[in-house]
């Protein structure tokens, strides 16, 4: 692994330990329980290298896959480029798009793959690790992380308290949230910000009609009837079709829009209460892609107006 004079943009941006309490979801997006977590990465010598360390609490039929028997460690090629992950932990790669980063690699220790998503908002990271077998998703690990110690115990016993709460808008009210998200180009290049609109009205207590908009250098006005079935959701048309699962207050959504681009993205509730009542924030991240190529990765904080 070769050594630097400087950590890259990303690796200045998450340094220090951060402390979190994610749980862990089956494919269903059915709650088993806890992974308490202090993680690192240290650039020292020219050379970076990322530390996890923590255990599993609960865990279900999956307990015996994903304690941890020792801490993990593995070397990182830092670079704001390509981020390599050089084992023996995890091997793979990432790619930083601002305070967003997308990482794909393989644990020998857990057997699978993983398909993490790390947004950095200021002193909290939203993280999302999709695991997988093959194709199959068998697992995922969600939860919001911080590096304040002042702040430590607080997240994590919200947490223990909220980490299986189901990610579900309002369903008696109408609601809208809007925020500004950050654009980047599939070449990782910054290309301004848009404006993001969310308008929510329920037809019943399992449907709802939503309105999205983009104002900005990427710009859409999308109608979409969504109907909940537990924690899963169908998008029915008529701008976008597609589905989604809501492991606790973490949304997976794959869309396909009828002029032909597709959206991957991820919804999160950062605030615990089932509903999210007036001042409520969710951080989204979403992957645009053109004709089956990846195009624009947007990312922010949504609030409700």
């Amino acid at each position: 692994m070769s050594e630097q004079a400087e950590p890259s943009r990303w690796q200045q941006r998450i340094t220090g330990e951060w402390v979190g309490r994610p749980s862990l979801f089956d494919h269903e997006g059915v709650w088993l329980g806890f992974e308490d977590i202090r993680r690192s990465s240290v650039f020292e010598d020219g050379r970076t290298t990322y530390y996890m360390d923590g255990g599993l609490t609960g865990g279900g039929r999956m307990a015996g896959r994903f304690a941890l028997g020792a801490p993990f460690e593995f070397g990182v090629v830092d670079s704001d480029g390509d981020r390599i992950y050089t084992g023996p932990d995890f091997y793979g790669s990432g790619q930083p798009y601002g305070g967003f980063v997308d990482a794909n690699y393989y644990g020998p220790g857990w057997q699978v793959a993983l398909n993490t998503w790390n947004q950095t908002v200021g002193d909290t990271q939203i993280y999302s690790s999709v695991l997988y077998q093959g194709p199959a998703m068998v697992g995922v690990f969600t939860g919001l992380y911080t590096r304040d110690p002042a702040l430590a115990q607080e997240r994590i016993d919200t947490e223990t308290r909220c980490g299986g709460v189901t990610f579900t808008f309002a369903t008696k009210d109408d609601s809208s949230f809007a925020g500004d998200l950050e654009l980047w180009s599939a070449d990782q290049q910054s290309i301004g910000k848009s404006r993001m609109t969310r308008t929510i009205a329920p037809r019943d207590l399992l449907t709802a009609e939503h309105h999205l908009t983009l104002a900005g250098p990427v710009e859409s006005d999308l109608r979409i009837a969504i109907r909940r079935d537990g924690a899963r959701t169908f998008h029915e048309g008529p701008d976008a079709y597609g589905s989604g699962l809501a492991c606790g207050r973490a949304n997976f959504v794959r869309l396909h829009y009828a002029d032909g681009r597709r959206l991957i993205g991820r919804e999160f509730m950062m605030d615990a209460e089932p509903g999210m009542g007036a001042g409520s924030t969710l951080a989204v991240a979403y992957q645009l892609y053109e004709h089956n190529r990846l195009a624009v990765v947007l990312h922010g904080v949504l609030e409700r107006q």
